[in-house]
């Protein structure tokens, strides 16, 4: 287990494989704690979170979302919806409290032994609708993003992606980089 916070940031990797032991909902309460920690616009708390252990409802996920075929036994789905914030930050800033659950909960999950994969959804309208479909969401609930969780088959190293290329210090200097392949399949210019 990492003994400081930037340990746990370190250690923090997209984990791809699982063992086939299933985690406590305990365990998954401690997450989803540690995912409502975190920051919200205002404190408008637009967000919900759906829990997924149901190997037909994975199994689901899994054909219908090619870039998610991994074999963790739970997943939780983190959701927007407006409709219950405390105030109208919520229509304008659930992304941004989303992405701060998300992050949370990863986080927590390496203190406490397990691993996870970060699976985008939102802005991506096909599969925010493969998704709702899926899980029967209403209109007004939009999924984020989906976390996979379970206990890691691999341990990938700790790393940092540091880059003092990318860091401006008082004001933007544009700098000559090397352009870097695109991969426009997802561009929605």
């Amino acid at each position: 287990m990492p003994d400081t916070i930037l340990e746990t940031i370190y250690q923090r990797r997209s984990v791809r494989q699982y063992t086939e032991q299933p985690v406590a909902k305990e365990l998954i309460t401690e997450l989803l704690k540690a995912a409502m920690a975190a920051p919200s616009a205002s404190n408008s708390q637009p967000l919900e979170f759906l829990v997924i252990t149901a190997s037909d409802v994975l199994d689901k996920i899994r054909t219908k979302m090619r870039f998610a075929n991994y074999n963790a036994p739970a997943a939780i789905a983190v959701l927007g919806n407006p409709g219950i914030a405390n105030n109208s930050s919520g229509k304008y800033f659930w992304q941004q409290d989303g992405s701060a659950a998300i992050e949370n909960l990863m986080l927590a999950a390496v203190g406490m032994g397990l691993g996870t994969v970060w699976i985008g959804v939102h802005p991506i309208a096909p599969f925010e609708r493969t998704i709702s479909q899926i899980l029967g969401l209403p209109e007004q609930v939009y999924p984020l993003g989906l976390v996979y969780v379970g206990y890691p088959a691999e341990t990938p190293p700790p790393r940092t992606q540091y880059n003092e290329n990318v860091i401006h210090w008082e004001q933007y200097e544009p700098r000559k980089r090397r352009k870097k392949n695109r991969n426009t399949k997802y561009d929605q210019d």
